[in-house]
């Protein structure tokens, strides 16, 4: 009963694969085809791929499997190189885990665009596509005199979970040369990754590579702000989670913002410079102004962790100075988790100044809940009895609870008052309007992925909400599913 972004994702993510396969000409014949044929009609997704083979006389009825099949496939690749014939061959092999009502899966096609590269970012062995089809598949590379570093999956080119044995070396050349911009951001995602999830676990982790790839990306002048931003910002609490086979938000908690104070302690002349060059007019809505401001607040978190009070002065002043909502808020987003005096002072004035656009209220909601404080759950519950907070508004509702229940850290307070909150709410926003009270439902329900007493607290909270008497088709169907 309830529609999802992921079939919205996964099907754009698969049309994505068809113009990777087919190349941008024949995908364009392809859907002028798909156009004159079914314009104003009611088409169905094998129209769509009907036209597109028509088109470019590409088979492409293996692809259709991924209508069909739930999941997202794991590809496991490992590269060999062999010095004395000059050749490095590349291993793969995909699995597909079992979901309900599917519990054996069948090989999928995955286009994956790879390249070989030296440690200076030259290609070794150029960018071709590689179908893999089967359960497993080796591809030999030719002419290839020094050990490569892999490059795989460039572009985005399936949407799948590449595994790939590569060391932290091996991660900070590849994030520092890959001359392909998303292969470049996952090596330096995946080497922030490998040492949270390690340091979660309680071992000791050396952060040198990865200090030193941030440190060149900010210095590079050859990328452009925005992706600088996103390639430096630490993944998140829920994404370090999700490499967990048991959830301890605490610990991953503690990891994520010890990493965050190095790079802000060890980096902060790199960073300071990093916003200096990064000011744009608020009037200025080109993407590399938009770029630049990115840029801006995401130096400036990095730089309130390294030095507390130092960044609360400098995340006001970019406040107080701020002629655009992205400066206003970033600077916004970087106090409400200090404490700092500079804090509530912030937060009061930009309530003051925009108390009457409910849209930019959201904001000032939704900032407060994705606090990174151990009194969160406390200004959640205040905010609860705010004036300016309703359940019968949609959009305010998301904005203090749904934002709330995806603060991991917040959310999964030991003494299970998050829980308890956020099943208030939802019980309370069911006689409103059930089914946005039914979407708040799934962060309780992944209890199974939390260590055992978090899991407990999260699993009596459904239970309270199965209970409730009057509870709607939309809420009970949500709450019971997560508890099976």
């Amino acid at each position: 009963n309830f529609y999802t972004a992921t079939i919205y994702n996964k099907g754009a993510e698969l049309i994505g694969m068809f113009h990777t396969v087919l190349g941008p000409e024949k995908f364009r014949a392809g859907t002028d085809l798909y156009f004159d044929r079914h314009d104003g009609e009611a088409a169905t997704c094998d129209d769509f791929v009907k036209a597109l083979e028509d088109a470019s006389g590409v088979d492409l009825s293996a692809f259709k499997i991924w209508y069909s099949q739930a999941g997202t496939p794991k590809v496991t690749a490992r590269l060999d190189h062999d010095a004395a014939t000059r050749t490095a061959t590349l291993h793969l092999e995909q699995s597909e885990a079992p979901t309900p009502g599917q519990p054996t899966k069948q090989p999928m096609p995955i286009p994956l665009k790879t390249a070989l590269i030296d440690e200076h970012g030259a290609e070794v062995a150029p960018e071709r596509l590689i179908l893999l089809d089967r359960a497993s598949q080796t591809v030999t590379f030719d002419n290839v005199a020094t050990a490569p570093l892999l490059s795989i999956n460039r572009g985005f080119s399936a949407p799948v979970i590449v595994d790939v044995a590569r060391g932290p070396h091996d991660l900070e050349l590849l994030a520092q040369h890959d001359s392909d911009s998303f292969s470049r951001y996952e090596a330096m995602q995946e080497l922030m990754l490998g040492g949270l999830v390690a340091a979660a676990r309680g071992e000791t982790v050396d952060h040198a590579p990865l200090i030193r790839a941030i440190g060149n990306t900010l210095k590079s002048n050859a990328l452009d702000a925005a992706f600088k931003a996103e390639v430096i910002l630490p993944p998140s609490d829920s994404i370090i989670g999700d490499r967990m086979e048991r959830v301890d938000p605490d610990a991953i908690h503690a990891a994520r913002e010890h990493l965050r104070a190095t790079i802000g302690a060890e980096l902060r002349n790199d960073l300071l410079r990093a916003r200096s060059a990064a000011d744009a007019p608020g009037g200025d809505l080109s993407p590399d102004a938009k770029g630049t401001r990115r840029l801006k607040s995401i130096a400036l978190g990095l730089l309130a962790a390294g030095d507390p009070r130092e960044g609360a002065e400098l995340a006001k002043a970019q406040f107080d100075a701020a002629d655009n909502m992205t400066d206003r808020q970033g600077a916004l987003v970087v106090l409400t988790s200090l404490d700092a005096p500079q804090r509530e002072a912030a937060l009061n004035a930009f309530y003051d100044r925009f108390k009457d656009d409910p849209l930019v209220v959201d904001k000032w909601f939704a900032l407060q809940a994705s606090a990174q404080r151990p009194q969160t759950i406390d200004e959640v519950e205040r905010l609860a009895a705010h004036p300016a907070f309703t359940l019968a508004n949609p959009n305010r509702l998301r904005s203090l609870v749904g934002t709330f229940a995806g603060n991991q850290w917040a959310f999964h307070h030991a003494s299970g008052r998050g829980y308890r909150f956020v099943a208030d709410m939802i019980l309370a926003a069911d006689k409103l309007n059930p089914s946005i009270a039914a979407r708040l439902v799934p962060p309780l329900g992944r209890w199974q992925r939390f260590e055992e007493r978090r899991a407990a607290l999260m699993r009596a909270e459904l239970e309270r909400i199965v209970a409730a008497p009057g509870l709607s088709k939309d809420v009970y169907e949500q709450a019971s599913k997560s508890l099976s």
